[in-house]
């Protein structure tokens, strides 16, 4: 009871300042709603979609994922600015769980990307795409995974860096091949076998496909229920990893 009433306690004041920023609305939604309109147009042609909502149900997929793992891991740095300023410092002397205060700050980057999301959905159903509502909640669910273990990562590695200056480019060496190995944008279908063969050790492949799957309305593919396992596990192992670096920060 204590343990979640102290993690609602940090969301509250984590979301509060977010709402008092509203930018991060629009910041946050720029870059995907820029490759909703300027890249997606290209994609019929180039996947040889027999429709447009065909080839949205195979990008907008894509392009949420790529959101909920950029959002995430670059969550970090506010950690940092808190550091410095002298928060966390304080959270010392507080008996506010230790754990609690990783949860509540990511569970506030969780509810952000779904917002984000929902967004990103209503604005791609215009351009043709069209997905059952309960496939829709699943594919969240998964976005939801996503964004709580690259947010809890990215807190943990702020937390042992302490820098901003080594954060930037350590998150960016992990995002890029991320992005690439793991069929964001395209299908790695047509990719050489050997590329296939490295991106069926990228997690993030493996999300991709099963929220693809959601999309397309096949709740029965057995990427769907991989794809939530493999985040789960990864997920249950991040937060528990950050969890004890702050612990260790905050003792």
């Amino acid at each position: 009871m204590k343990f979640a009433r102290d993690t609602w306690l940090i969301f509250q004041r984590q979301f509060m300042l977010l709402v008092r920023q509203p930018v991060w609305l629009f910041v946050g939604i720029f870059q995907p709603v820029m490759y909703l309109l300027l890249f997606a147009p290209l994609l019929k042609p180039a996947l040889q979609a027999s429709s447009n909502a065909e080839a949205y149900r195979i990008f907008v997929p894509g392009l949420l994922v790529l959101l909920a793992i950029f959002g995430g891991l670059f969550q970090g740095f506010g950690l940092i600015a808190e550091l410095r300023a002298g928060v966390i410092e304080r959270s010392r002397v507080t008996p506010v769980s230790r754990l609690a205060l990783l949860l509540g700050r990511s569970l506030r980057d969780v509810v952000s990307l779904i917002a984000q999301a929902i967004i990103i959905t209503l604005l791609a159903l215009a351009f043709g795409l069209s997905v059952f509502i309960g496939d829709l909640l699943l594919a969240y669910l998964l976005l939801a995974l996503i964004a709580l273990m690259t947010s809890a990562l990215s807190y943990g590695i702020a937390l042992v860096v302490k820098s901003e200056d080594a954060l930037a480019p350590l998150m960016n060496t992990i995002a890029q091949p991320v992005l690439l190995l793991s069929g964001i944008l395209l299908p790695l279908t047509f990719a050489p076998g050997w590329l296939q063969g490295i991106a069926d050790w990228n997690p993030f492949s493996w999300a991709v496909d099963g929220a693809r799957a959601l999309f397309a309305g096949d709740l029965g593919n057995d990427a769907v229920w991989q794809g939530l396992s493999v985040m789960a596990v990864i997920t249950a192992l991040a937060v528990t990893w950050a969890a004890r670096e702050f612990a260790r920060s905050v003792r």
